[in-house]
């Protein structure tokens, strides 16, 4: 067996753990790629801190699937929702998110 397996074995684990740490450093904006929450807003507080890491449109979407994300001048229907299942988004000088509103 070629003694240098394993210790080729151990550098590439080693270069892949630093890239993933690297990846995630530097960006102010960074958010967490947990699991998608499906269906409607029911955890305000977690919404509300995702929401203050300033996310974009498609972070949104890919965090909240089920939620209609809508952002200015886009047209909308007049009608209510209590579910919390579609946020008017403001958005900053930046391009992301940086507050809004269900409605």
């Amino acid at each position: 067996m070629n003694s240098s397996l394993p210790r080729l074995f151990l550098c590439a684990v080693v270069a892949l753990l630093a890239a993933c740490v690297h990846s995630g450093q530097g960006d102010m904006h960074a958010t967490s790629q947990a699991a998608p929450v499906r269906g409607f807003v029911t955890d305000t507080t977690a919404f509300e801190k995702f929401i203050a890491r300033h996310p974009t449109a498609d972070e949104f979407r890919a965090a909240y699937p089920d939620v209609v994300l809508v952002l200015p001048g886009m047209p909308t229907t007049m009608e209510m929702r209590y579910n919390n299942s579609r946020y008017f988004a403001e958005i900053g000088g930046d391009g992301r998110i940086s507050g809004g509103r269900f409605q």
